[in-house]
């Protein structure tokens, strides 16, 4: 990956981490951050004591990526997915980086709602390298009381179009909530390095679509299945699906209500309670589809299902909240790995996103 920053601007890095000091981190703000390894009381990788692994730092100044060098000292989510052609995109949320700061928001970083990166691993149990990089594809604002920031919440490619799915954030609450305007879709034609907000896909936090203002895809059988809860954590979760060619036409989804399909958002019924941020993927070696996510006790657990609607099994607990307490959105690597699964993890503590594996 190119190397674009001096070492003058790490330094000044240093100097900006200093000034915003080591304050523990918000529950869901992501302004009051700090992700310089060691001033921040961080360093190297998360000792677990569990069959779960940290296996590899994704970001920051302590990543082989050297992800600073390009302007990206801190970020989160880290929601992965095949661009169709055997490439993999990684979208990330609010990263911190320098520049003008962002006051308004009372921060004394530059900030960008969301980055991408590209790779081409296929084998992650070393780490997964970045070879490319489209910083800040979708701008927001970032105005206190119109839109603090427009995050991805998930992605997916389909007929040779990549597909986000972002909510635009009202303003941050406490105890993982926060309030948006609407959920919508981003695409790109062009392998993720140019997109364009589908401004027909917006839908705002109310009649109904409160419960899909953040998202997960899956597909299977000729459909894209469209995981939606309310934002911020400790929510149930929701499931509607379409046709793969009809994913931009929001009014064509179907719902799920506890027995069957039907075309009205709000007879949708939970298949999930509890939930945050959701990676959901079908996994050959249990023959299921897998569901991660963080619980109410913000510990990452796994379930299992037979179908995209479920039933969904009880949560299995794959990193107890002690040991990780400020872990969040757990993201499946998007390639088949055997008995391993991989993914992603945010660490709020550092500000920053490390691969994760556990057995299945």
């Amino acid at each position: 990956m190119k190397r674009s920053l001096s070492a003058l601007a790490r330094v000044c890095a240093v100097g900006v981490a200093l000034t915003v000091g080591v304050a523990g981190p918000a529950v869901a703000d992501p302004n009051n951050v700090n992700p310089i390894p060691g001033l921040n009381g961080w360093r190297g990788l998360p000792q677990l004591p569990g069959p779960t692994r940290a296996v590899f730092q994704m970001t920051g100044m302590d990543s082989p990526n050297r992800t600073q060098n390009v302007n990206v000292f801190g970020t989160d989510l880290g929601i992965m997915w095949d661009d169709g052609g055997g490439r993999m995109i990684t979208a990330f949320g609010d990263s911190a980086g320098l520049g003008f700061p962002n006051l308004l928001a009372g921060s004394m970083w530059a900030w960008s709602s969301n980055v991408l990166f590209r790779s081409t691993t296929k084998d992650p149990s070393n780490g997964i390298y970045f070879d490319s990089v489209v910083p800040n594809p979708v701008p927001s604002p970032k105005i206190p009381g119109i839109e603090i920031s427009l995050i991805p919440t998930a992605g997916i490619s389909v007929g040779g179009v990549q597909y986000m799915s972002m909510m635009s954030v009202l303003g941050w609450g406490d105890h993982g909530k926060w309030t948006t305007n609407f959920s919508t879709l981003a695409a790109s034609g062009d392998g993720g390095q140019t997109w364009a907000p589908l401004p027909t896909t917006r839908r705002a936090n109310v009649d109904g679509w409160e419960n899909f203002q953040q998202n997960a895809f899956v597909k299977d059988g000729g459909y894209i299945y469209r995981y939606g809860t309310p934002a911020g954590r400790a929510n149930p979760g929701f499931i509607s699906r379409t046709s793969e060619a009809a994913i931009a036409n929001m009014d064509g989804y179907e719902y799920w209500d506890g027995k069957e399909w039907k075309p009205d958002i709000k007879v949708a019924a939970p298949i999930v309670d509890g939930v945050a941020e959701l990676s959901v993927m079908w996994n050959d070696y249990l023959g299921q589809f897998v569901m991660l996510t963080t619980d109410p006790a913000n510990s990452v657990v796994l379930r299992t299902a037979p179908a995209p609607e479920g039933p969904w099994s009880a949560p299995r607990v794959l990193i107890d909240a002690p040991t990780l307490p400020t872990a969040y959105a757990p993201m499946i690597f998007p390639y088949q790995t055997g008995r391993d699964l991989y993914f992603l993890l945010t660490v709020h503590t550092q500000y920053n996103v490390v691969l994760m594996r556990t057995p299945l």
